[in-house]
């Protein structure tokens, strides 16, 4: 069988799971990674036979590759992005996707000309409870939905410290960026698209030149509003943990990556569920992968990608189509929190 050749750029704690996840693919050869870190590269070339670049446009010219990963702050997505997809290689880039409408269109535009498989990786969607939530919403078991709460917390940032990329809004750091893109990303492709945001507000607790937590009040194309609740400066909580709520007139569904708690104010004989509160765990919606590392989301993202590059057809998750209106949202949030 001739495998897949590819390559990570970027080699962070991101990247560095990626190339872990990758190398491990039954059917990808990971023949080459780059990063700027002299360190980090040596450790690569002591032990293994993975070639090592500084700059990614020789390593992209040098290597037959099919696809790459970029795992770089978001300041430099665009510019590598782009070089991959004119060199017709597929492309999987982390989130979030570019720092301006503009840069996300042209590689949009870019990708579906070439006919390339692209993917960002907002790995929520490869969550079993997430899935399911979707699943239960498209079959309408709440009735007409009347508000949704979606929030993330978490330990990224707790005390005033020397600056890194996180700390930089020109690199594309920020919680708004870093936290709740995700739960916007949630939001849009599990609720519904978000068209407005009122009462926004970009917090700093402990940094200086970036917000660490954000709060706004979202209204979807459908006219539901809700809540929008993200801080990485909490530190009640061991690491991120984002969760959706949404209330029906059916009743209500608390998810997050490790349960959905459903409560029915009358029994579902169609999904199972009974009147009141049923709880499902993680387990029973868990996707089977044949690597894991830091949860079963990270390798079946990247399979989802592989599978998709060998059956020559986009993916329905996570596109950069989708990647780019989550950044649309939030140019939103950083407009009105001007105002």
């Amino acid at each position: 069988m001739v495998k897949l050749k590819g390559a990570i750029s970027g080699l962070g704690k991101m990247g560095l799971s990626h190339a872990a996840i990758v190398g491990a693919h039954p059917e990808v050869d990971i023949v080459s990674v780059c990063d700027t870190s002299t360190l980090v590269l040596d450790a690569f070339k002591r032990f293994t036979k993975v070639k090592t670049y500084t700059d990614y446009q020789k390593m992209i010219d040098n290597e037959s590759l099919d696809f790459v990963v970029i795992a770089t702050p978001t300041r430099i997505h665009y510019e590598m992005v782009r070089y991959a997809l004119e060199k017709g290689i597929h492309t999987f880039c982390e989130k979030p996707f570019s720092l301006t409408i503009r840069e996300g269109e042209d590689l949009v535009t870019l990708a579906n000309q070439k006919k390339l498989v692209n993917q960002v990786g907002y790995h929520n969607h490869f969550i079993g409870t997430f899935r399911d939530l979707k699943r239960l919403l498209d079959t309408d078991v709440l009735g007409d939905l009347v508000h949704f709460t979606g929030e993330a917390y978490g330990p990224v940032v707790i005390k005033e410290k020397s600056g890194t990329w996180r700390s930089d809004p020109k690199e594309g750091g920020g919680c708004l960026f870093d936290y709740a893109s995700h739960v916007i990303n949630l939001i849009q492709e599990i609720i519904g698209r978000p068209t407005k945001a009122n009462g926004s507000q970009l917090k700093r607790i402990y940094s200086k030149e970036v917000d660490d937590a954000v709060y706004s009040i979202l209204t979807l194309e459908s006219g539901l509003s809700g809540v929008l609740s993200v801080n990485w400066s909490d530190e009640t909580y061991r690491k991120m943990s984002t969760s959706l709520t949404i209330l029906g007139k059916k009743g209500k569904i608390i998810c997050n990556a490790s349960e959905m708690k459903i409560y029915l104010k009358e029994a579902n004989s169609k999904e199972n569920l009974g009147k009141g509160w049923t709880i499902k765990y993680i387990t029973d919606f868990a996707i089977p992968v044949n690597f894991y590392l830091r949860g079963e989301e990270y390798s079946a993202q990247i399979a989802n990608f592989v599978d998709c590059i060998i059956r020559k057809s986009q993916t329905e998750i996570n596109s950069f189509k989708q990647a780019l209106i989550t950044d649309k949202v939030i140019e939103l949030l950083i407009a009105d929190s001007k105002n």
